[in-house]
């Protein structure tokens, strides 16, 4: 399989693709400074470069079994990696971003890392306890972790939108897999979408107008990669949906957040046979 990681322009539509290789890479980050993507592969973590696209190793000490739940800190001085090393499950970390000795965050496992508060001082995850998926929150600094919501079914891709007042996330706690959102401070939860599409992974853009997500057809279980799924945006004013593209795609594509600083494009990762 062949991993393309490609850059969608928004007022064009055109992709680009930065770089090709025959390594799984997966879930492509922005760094704020917008000169940059990190990316996940094989357990370890990459940057690349924009302007000349390669895949440069990023130093995470002992931590090298990383999953593709990974960020950056809003200021870009640190990375943020769910990594199974030490406990044998996710477990949040956090590290300089040039590389570094990783620091624990999250006492209980497993915990995988989807979202960083705007004003850089909490994180968001989804976390199983008693074999029940929950989305969490944390103090960048540790401590106790705070449940925002949790129940049957599954919980996913907690997000901040850009004014930190909500977290957006995936479930299938009203039937089918759909966008919700909760107040970040806690309260009730709103379901966003409501449609026969499996949704996945949101992401509100930088001036909060829409919404990028992960979508995959009808009746399909979990989040498999290697599928044709679309990515869509949604419209929080309207409840409007616009399909961008459709790709070959799904685990790995956007799992966690992609814009551009400036909103103007998103990152994702593409999957082709070797041969094709």
């Amino acid at each position: 399989m062949r991993s393309e990681l490609c850059i969608y322009q928004l007022a064009s539509g055109a992709v680009e693709q930065v770089l090709a290789t025959g390594q799984l890479i997966e879930a492509p980050n922005w760094t704020p400074d917008g000169a940059s993507l990190v990316v996940n592969g094989d357990g370890r973590m990459f940057r690349v470069p924009l302007e000349a696209p390669e895949l440069l190793p990023i130093d995470t000490g002992h931590a090298v079994n990383c999953n593709n739940d990974h960020g950056i800190s809003p200021d870009g001085s640190q990375l943020v990696i769910s990594d199974s090393t030490d406990t044998g499950q996710s477990c949040i970390w956090v590290l300089p971003i040039a590389g570094g000795a990783p620091r624990r965050i999250t006492g209980q496992v497993p915990s995988w890392w989807h979202g960083w508060s705007p004003d850089g001082t909490t994180l968001a995850y989804v976390g199983r306890r008693d074999g029940k998926f929950g989305i969490y929150t944390i103090e960048v600094e540790g401590g106790d972790e705070t449940l925002l919501i949790a129940g049957g079914g599954h919980y996913d891709g907690p997000d901040y939108s850009p004014d930190g007042t909500w977290i957006w996330f995936n479930s299938d706690r009203g039937g089918s897999m759909d966008l919700w959102r909760i107040p970040a401070c806690g309260g009730a939860a709103e379901q966003m979408t409501d449609d026969d599409r499996v949704n996945w992974f949101p992401h509100p853009a930088p001036d909060g107008n829409s919404v990028l997500y992960l979508s995959y057809q009808p009746g399909t279980d979990g989040h498999p990669r290697d599928r044709d799924v679309e990515l869509r945006l949604f419209d929080p004013a309207s409840g409007t949906v616009r399909p961008l593209l459709a790709l070959f795609g799904g685990q790995g594509s956007i799992n966690v957040p992609c814009w551009s600083p400036d909103g103007a494009r998103f990152a994702f990762v593409r999957y082709r046979p070797a041969d094709a």
